[in-house]
């Protein structure tokens, strides 16, 4: 049986983006240690659709 790691998978989505009504979203996919980081994450990330670096928080 193989033992379940701390790694998780986890999306993050522009904060930015869905405040501003544009249409579309900016979302990353990336992992995290829950047993390290047991909140939420925020990263800042790229955004293509509003050309700049903004804040991306981790949902669900």
């Amino acid at each position: 049986m193989a033992k379940k790691g701390n790694r998780v998978q986890v999306i993050l989505e522009c904060t930015e983006h869905k405040e501003s009504g544009m249409p579309g979203t900016s979302r990353y996919i990336t992992t995290k240690n829950k047993k390290n980081t047991p909140d939420r994450m925020e990263l800042k990330k790229y955004n293509s659709i509003l050309k700049r670096m903004t804040v991306h928080k981790e949902i669900k």
